[in-house]
């Protein structure tokens, strides 16, 4: 059973249904080829710490073409741009395309830095006659510092649609090692930001370069959908079975959610809003989880 992370199962059902999210090296042709065929609900053509300095123009110049691979099957297209402006700048005028439906912005620490891309990515969509408003953004919260502005970035535009903690990365903004210990709270805090906003709230409690140990990945995706995350960002093609599993409603799952909304519907017509299932009270919080449940299955 999973806690009700949005607002309501409506917020559920706008955003994306992205149980795994899989980085690929946007320099790297055979990686690019076969991205497709990892089952991922979507693709993140990487043009930041993945690409070499010295490879990056060609990731970008190759873009339109990797874009078009990795999408068309139908998976979500999502391009992770670089954090420097000159870097950023050059990576935006690449990815603005039809095709590409969101950006990942690595290393979020403001609202204002949020609002600041999505004028530029608004000026380019305008300008080459793109719908305006398509492409989303998907924060990564990678320093402390942007924990006390979690609440800010989540809100900043209507462009953002999903948040995620950058473990690899926080740990080393704080001088630790990537564990549990470490982890648990800044993942909670950008679950509850995420929640709050009504945005995707993705991640696990975990080094995300983990992925040789598939036990201990699938324990970890296990608690992540527990405590309320609807999906994780992979490194590896292994990691996407494990995640796409864990962050699918199982069919007990199911057949509880069918239950409660049939028992609902009953106790609504005997005019009550409470009501007993399996030596339960079910109120309308359990309702509303019941609901999610099943969004999240027609949204596979």
């Amino acid at each position: 059973m999973i806690k009700d992370t949005f607002a309501s199962v409506e917020t559920a059902m706008s955003v994306p249904r992205w149980r795994s999210l899989l980085f690929v090296p946007a320099h790297v042709p055979r990686f690019v080829e076969t991205a497709h065929k990892r089952g991922a609900d979507g693709i993140i053509l990487d043009l930041e710490d993945s690409v070499p300095q010295d490879q990056k123009r060609e990731a970008r110049r190759q873009l339109s073409g990797s874009v078009a691979k990795v999408g068309h099957k139908g998976a979500s297209v999502l391009v992770r741009v670089n954090r420097g402006l000159r870097a950023l700048a050059t990576d935006l005028d690449a990815a603005v395309m039809e095709g590409v439906d969101a950006l990942v912005l690595p290393k979020t620490e403001s609202a204002e830095w949020v609002s600041e891309i999505a004028n530029a990515v608004s000026d380019l969509e305008r300008e080459r006659n793109l719908a305006p408003g398509h492409i989303r953004f998907l924060a990564q919260i990678e320093t402390p510092a942007a924990l006390q502005r979690l609440a800010g970035i989540a809100s900043a535009h209507p462009r953002m649609v999903a948040m995620a903690l950058g473990p690899e990365d926080f740990c080393a903004a704080v001088g630790g090692v990537p564990g549990s210990d470490l982890l648990l709270t800044p993942n909670l805090a950008v679950l509850f930001a995420a929640g709050a906003a009504g945005l995707l709230p993705l991640g696990f409690v975990g080094s995300i370069g983990e992925f040789s140990d598939t036990h201990t990945l699938r324990e970890a995706a296990a608690y992540a959908r527990r405590l309320g995350f609807a999906g994780a960002l992979a490194i590896h093609p292994t990691q996407v079975a494990v995640f796409n599993e864990a962050f699918t409603p199982s069919a007990q799952e199911l057949e509880w959610a069918h239950r409660v909304v049939a028992a609902e519907n009953d106790a609504a017509a005997s005019g009550l809003s409470a009501f007993s299932l399996d030596g339960k009270m079910v109120d309308p919080p359990v309702v509303r989880r019941a609901h999610y449940i099943l969004a999240l299955d027609s949204n596979n």
